[in-house]
């Protein structure tokens, strides 16, 4: 797949590594010096990041929907401050944007700064969700994409791939090499949300889908070498 422009979904829970939790910052450097990598190579990356790894609102019976959304789009937004910074730290120019105003943490969302941005060479960061309640970010990650035009998702997860059923609960769970979009939806398989997985099908963006453990996952990833679950549409 020919690849000048992509938008990289990582998991929040992976990048807390073994510490569940938070982040653990030995894994979250190898991430960004796998983002430089790309990036020296002349690809143009922007970058969701899920809350998983402090919040996940869905799980929450005692408080509203509504809130426990917006504590998540606070949660994307720490995730994306502290990544963007480790990649400044190994040498990226990056930026920060959400869909509403976050003080002077981040840029409001512009499709024609962000262009401008990426002319410049930099990271872009797409914090904060699609900035409602309601909707995760596998579907702000898919919106960005289409937004962004890019030329592919690459959906670096806790798991290496797309199973026809959780391979946590099921030990005999078969994993897709490759699979369509439509046949995704049709099984309704956890790759990404429905919702998010149904934008996909009608946008026609393509899916790379693989675990962000393995050594130089992403960098293997953008060259075509990787064991993960390509998603065709």
């Amino acid at each position: 797949m020919d690849m000048k422009r992509v938008l990289l979904k990582l998991s929040g829970e992976a990048l807390a590594g073994p510490n569940k939790t938070g982040f653990h910052e030995e894994t979250v450097i190898g991430v960004a010096k796998q983002i430089k990598e790309i990036v020296e190579e002349g690809l143009q990356v922007g970058i969701v990041i899920g809350g998983g790894n402090y919040w996940r609102g869905r799980t929450s019976e005692t408080i509203n929907r509504n809130k426990a959304d917006q504590i998540g789009m606070l949660a994307t937004i720490m995730n994306c401050i502290y990544v963007s910074d480790i990649c400044r730290y190994v040498g990226l120019k990056t930026e920060i944007y959400t869909p509403f105003v976050c003080g002077t943490f981040s840029r409001l969302y512009s499709k024609d700064a962000v262009e401008e941005d990426f002319a410049a060479g930099k990271v872009i960061f797409f914090a904060g969700g699609t900035g409602h309640p309601y909707f995760s970010t596998d579907t702000a990650t898919v919106l960005r994409a289409v937004e962004i035009e890019a030329d592919a998702i690459l959906l670096a997860k806790a798991v290496d791939g797309i199973y026809d059923s959780d391979p946590k609960v099921n030990p005999n769970a078969v994993k897709y090499d490759e699979i369509s979009i439509d046949e995704v939806v049709a099984k309704k398989l956890q790759a990404m949300d429905l919702t998010a997985s149904i934008m996909c099908m009608e946008q026609k963006m393509p899916m790379l889908v693989f675990g962000l453990e393995g050594e130089n996952s992403i960098v293997n990833t953008v060259h075509g070498n990787f064991s993960g679950t390509k998603v065709t549409v």
